[in-house]
């Protein structure tokens, strides 16, 4: 019955010693045997995605930057991309004055992550994504038409309802500013629409709240149980935690 498993990776796939969780890998391998395929869908952007694509053997599409982007990583071809409007992008210069302290921002441009901070809490998030933070020197020298997102991180985030963007939550942390409409649900819908899979063929497994749009979505939504009770709420099935193995989980009721 299900085609199409979509998984997100940090706190799903991905346990948090930034190891892919080995059970989910290994079932994930016999789904695709069996002729399924497994698309990932994350907010990483594309060299922080790649290892864990690479790890699983995949081809073809990945949602990244929370859906504001889907990319063949095989072969870097973007096939769906959306970006901030240059207004909303103008709100957030003006906030990134005065964001409540201990608060950085960084932005996702053209396949770059870029921030002007070199903090503690930066060099965590750099490290734990592998990816290099690139000073742009000032953010007004970035093009203001092409923002893929922008990220607040740090213990104090603000409440932001900035038109013609939405704002989520995806880790406790880190809150990221994407184009309306650029969420992981729409991008699978996009994906499924274009390639003629039904979404009640599709599985979808998450944790954080970036995720209930995508599970919310699919024909079977699954949260992972030490997830967001936002997101254990909205999904049609609650499997196991990350380390127990909830993708795992997830490929046995695909499979039976």
């Amino acid at each position: 019955m299900i085609r199409w498993i979509v998984t997100d990776l940090d706190g799903t796939l991905v346990g948090r010693d930034l190891a892919m969780v080995p059970s989910g890998r290994e079932a994930l391998g016999r789904f695709r045997a069996a002729g399924g395929e497994v698309i990932i869908a994350t907010g990483r952007m594309e060299a922080s995605a790649r290892p864990y694509y690479d790890e699983l053997g995949l081809s073809g599409a990945a949602i990244l930057y929370n859906g504001a982007r889907t990319v063949d990583l095989a072969t870097g071809e973007v096939l769906r991309s959306r970006h901030l409007p240059v207004t909303a992008w103008k709100v957030l210069l003006d906030l990134f004055d005065d964001l409540p302290e201990g608060v950085y921002p960084v932005a996702f441009s053209a396949g770059e992550a870029l921030a002007r901070h070199d903090v503690p809490e930066l060099r965590a998030y750099a490290r734990r994504d592998g990816i290099t933070l690139r000073d742009p020197g000032a953010w007004t020298a970035l093009p203001a038409d092409e923002i893929t997102k922008c990220m607040l991180i740090g213990d104090r985030l603000p409440r932001l309802e900035i038109p013609g963007t939405v704002a989520v939550k995806s880790e406790v942390t880190y809150l990221e500013v994407l184009p309306e409409g650029a969420t992981k649900g729409a991008a699978l819908r996009e994906l499924a629409a274009a390639r003629g899979v039904p979404l009640e063929r599709i599985a979808a497994v998450g944790d954080n709240p970036n995720d209930i749009d995508m599970i919310t979505s699919a024909g079977l939504g699954a949260a992972v149980g030490d997830g967001h009770p936002d997101v254990l709420a909205a999904a049609d099935v609650v499997v196991g935690t990350c380390a127990a193995g909830a993708v795992a989980d997830v490929v046995r009721l695909a499979m039976s």
